[in-house]
């Protein structure tokens, strides 16, 4: 089978299946966000919700910028776990991004003669490649779930991001140690995560051409209201929600935690939100009200 024929299947297959960029995410979607609701205050045409869809199932939503070609956050339910155990899959790529395709889940990377035909809008291998100073950083990371499933889908580029690296196998990583400690120990029911970043221009390129967007900060903040209220007052004070930012560089790159509050107020000092702007409804409070608007 030549090249043009291999295109040619892989182009067949793509419209054969249904869509999961959507306008508004769906209902099935939305159970990975605290009170089915988005985060909001970000509203850009560039940005496109996706619903990550992995072996027939969603797994997580994700905004993804298709011109600075990385996510903008990633919302997640965390899963119980011990953190170690991995998965091997390959890396994978969104192809209702780039074309008029129905495919309703992420996909392997075809060989690489053909990454032309869809890297318009998202990041591909050789963004990546031949770069020395930066790794590719997981948003929803992969010690933050326990099925193997939920472990494979977090490996597609539209759920990562430019990391220095030693920020992300140093303060980042160990913070995500962390929280998987923390919600392990102390989160009851289930406990909702929101992980995304700030950009300032930043670019890296490839044949001359900007192509993928350096973060500046990863920001990252989770909610629970259902935890252990009889835990060291140390822990206790960090719940129902607490939030976390660190500079993505190689010095000076301290994860700095804070309230839900704190963090919002940095994040519209510091990137494009709007005054709205809002990670969990009705801040993660249960109060009565919201339980209302709940039931």
């Amino acid at each position: 089978m030549d090249h043009r024929t291999v295109l040619l299947v892989f182009l067949c297959f793509l419209v054969t299946v249904r869509s999961e960029v959507q306008k508004d995410f769906s209902p099935e979607c939305r159970e990975f966000m605290y009170m089915g609701t988005a985060p909001r205050g970000l509203e850009n045409r560039s940005l496109k919700k996706i619903c990550q869809r992995y072996n027939g199932k969603p797994r997580y939503v994700t905004l993804y910028d298709v011109v600075d070609h990385i996510p903008v956050y990633s919302a997640y339910t965390f899963k119980r776990s011990d953190g170690f155990k991995k998965v091997d899959v390959p890396w994978m790529f969104e192809p209702q991004l780039s074309t008029s395709s129905e495919s309703g889940e992420m996909q392997p990377f075809p060989p690489s003669d053909f990454h032309d035909s869809f890297s318009d809008a998202q990041a591909v291998l050789e963004d990546y490649s031949n770069i020395v100073n930066f790794e590719r950083g997981h948003l929803n990371p992969d010690e933050h779930q326990a099925h193997p499933d939920d472990k494979a889908a977090t490996y597609t580029l539209t759920n990562v991001v430019p990391q220095v690296r030693e920020f992300n196998v140093g303060y980042w990583k160990q913070h995500e140690h962390i929280i998987r400690r923390r919600l392990n120990n102390y989160c009851r029911g289930k406990a909702y995560i929101v992980t995304g970043v700030t950009t300032s221009g930043r670019m890296i390129r490839r044949h001359n051409i900007d192509r993928v967007a350096v973060p500046t900060y990863l920001w990252s903040a989770y909610c629970c209201v259902d935890y252990d209220h009889n835990a060291p007052f140390d822990e206790r004070s960090k719940f129902p929600a607490f939030a976390a930012y660190g500079l993505n560089e190689k010095e000076g790159a301290e994860v700095i935690e804070m309230s839900i509050k704190q963090l919002e107020d940095f994040l519209k000092k510091n990137t494009f939100v709007d005054k709205r702007f809002q990670i969990f409804f009705g801040n993660c409070e249960p109060n009565d009200s919201i339980m209302a608007v709940k039931t």
